[in-house]
């Protein structure tokens, strides 16, 4: 089973924060909206190429996303190397992805907490960039909405945040980053 994390924040006021990008790429991966609630999370559960997959958007707010994510992995005996966690991260600039694993949090609170939670660093990562004015308020960021520009950009982009989460889905993590690295 492979799971699959989106960070953001639960709420009406997080809705389309940059914070929130996690929950905004699962939202349009699965049309369905009628997500379950378990694992202190929202949840679905789809069969995608013979291989059962478990979304999961945490609605602990972001800094104890770990506590959710640990309930899942737990309940399934999921493996590290079977989860990828889409997250925002503000040193990418915006129009830019990174694909990663066995690394820091890099100061992302949410990544912290699953790092912590899971005493591992060894799953993999979809950072989707936010950029960020090193002089501006960084809760101000991360906490902002997409501008109309932004938004219709992020839409543009869904089919090949898609595609990712398609082929880890079917392959293994390293093969992923090898394959998507290079275009993002």
């Amino acid at each position: 089973m492979k799971l699959i994390v989106g960070l953001g924040n639960p709420g009406k006021e997080y809705e389309n924060t940059r914070h929130n990008v996690g929950f905004l790429i699962l939202d349009s991966y699965i049309d369905n909206q009628n997500w379950k609630k378990k694992f202190d999370g929202l949840y679905q559960i789809l069969t995608i190429d013979n291989e059962k997959v478990l979304f999961l958007k945490p609605q602990t707010f972001m800094n104890l996303s770990g506590n959710s994510v640990l309930k899942a992995v737990k309940f399934y005996d999921i493996q590290a190397e079977d989860i990828l966690v889409i997250q925002d991260d503000m040193d990418l600039p915006f129009k830019k992805y990174k694909l990663k694993t066995n690394s820091s949090s890099g100061g992302h609170k949410g990544i912290q907490s699953i790092i912590q939670s899971l005493n591992s660093e060894g799953f993999g990562r979809l950072k989707i960039g936010i950029s960020h004015d090193k002089n501006g308020d960084t809760i101000n960021c991360v906490l902002g909405k997409f501008t109309k520009e932004e938004q219709q950009y992020l839409n543009l982009q869904m089919d090949t945040y898609k595609e990712i989460i398609n082929f880890f889905i079917t392959h293994d993590f390293l093969k992923t980053v090898s394959k998507y690295n290079s275009r993002g």
